[in-house]
């Protein structure tokens, strides 16, 4: 009985010191309390891992400075310290460095349809059109005296109404002469009609008139009052139409049909298809500043005209010359 007393109290002696000794952090020799090395190629738990799953002070700091790589097989495991902020400048300095841009390369479009025109803006509610269809023209676009445009194109092209109106004046017959140089007669063959934007347009130096084209006839945009020539004081040069632009007067004044505003700016428009430009709004402007019948100005005075002798009797009935002289006035 007593022996097995005796025993009893040193197993419990024994029990005591084991218990004891897996509480230190020594452990006991020859009894390993870490956890067993993961297999070999896989990662290890880093130090900030306690066994609740949260991290201490300590060991929260040394993960966030350190990872770990995986080791050879049979190695221990190194842990691998992160860029420093000297390393992280370089890094971002070298990331910001230019790169060499690349040669241009030649771009070939690919194929498509033409680009679609867009019709111009609309500026007034009429229409018109070039004065002279279906030939090749050409025109002065510098400022003129009388302001006029002359368009040189082949003999018999036609001279049609740049827009709807009412024929104003008519001239089928050359008057003109070199000798006399009537400022009145300059244009030879010409018509003018009042458009129904109210500005006067004159067509002169026509080879002919067009039938039925007479003074109160109705005409519409396009429709051919005569053909270009060199009739007037343009005989001995090529075939052209004097084109004019003015407001409507009394024929007495022919000074003003002839031209008072520079047209090359509307035959531009209106042959490059900006159609609705109209000179209404010019023309009532210079009317307005010189009035509308003004002074002739410019080649305004006819050739003096000169008569013949006329004989009359002397005497002794021998007829002497008497020279009459007379000076033409501008009409």
């Amino acid at each position: 009985m007593g022996i097995m007393r005796s025993g009893r109290l040193a197993a419990i002696a024994v029990t005591a010191l084991v218990t004891a000794a897996c509480g230190t952090p020594g452990g006991v020799a020859g009894i390993s309390t870490l956890p067993p090395p993961p297999p070999s190629g896989s990662t290890t738990p880093t130090a900030a891992s306690a066994t609740d799953g949260t991290a201490t002070g300590d060991d929260a700091s040394a993960g966030a400075t350190a990872t770990t790589t995986p080791a050879a097989a049979g190695t221990p495991e190194a842990p691998t310290a992160s860029p420093t902020a000297t390393d992280r400048d370089d890094l971002d300095a070298a990331s910001l460095e230019p790169e060499a841009s690349p040669k241009p390369v030649a771009v070939t479009p690919p194929p498509g349809d033409d680009p679609v025109r867009m019709p111009p803006p609309k500026v007034s509610r009429y229409s018109y059109l070039f004065p002279v269809r279906g030939c090749r023209v050409d025109y002065a676009r510098t400022a003129g005296s009388p302001p006029k445009t002359t368009i040189w194109a082949g003999r018999g092209c036609a001279f049609v109404a740049p827009v709807d109106g009412r024929v104003h004046e008519v001239n089928a017959l050359n008057r003109w002469r070199p000798s006399t140089d009537r400022g009145a007669d300059r244009e030879g063959r010409f018509v003018s009609i009042i458009g129904a934007d109210g500005v006067r347009y004159l067509g002169g130096h026509l080879e002919a008139v067009s039938a039925g084209i007479r003074p109160g006839v109705p005409v519409r945009a396009g429709q051919v009052l005569g053909t270009v020539g060199n009739s007037g004081d343009a005989r001995d040069g090529a075939p052209n139409l004097h084109f004019a632009v003015s407001w409507p007067t009394d024929s007495r004044y022919w000074w003003v049909r002839r031209g008072m505003v520079d047209p090359w700016s509307y035959l531009d428009a209106w042959m490059s298809g900006n159609r609705t430009l109209s000179p209404g709004d010019q023309v009532a402007a210079v009317r307005a500043q010189v009035g509308s019948t003004p002074p002739c100005r410019v080649l305004c005075a006819s050739k003096p005209v000169k008569q013949r002798p006329k004989p009359r009797s002397s005497p002794t009935g021998d007829p002497s010359p008497v020279v009459t002289r007379g000076a033409g006035t501008a009409s």
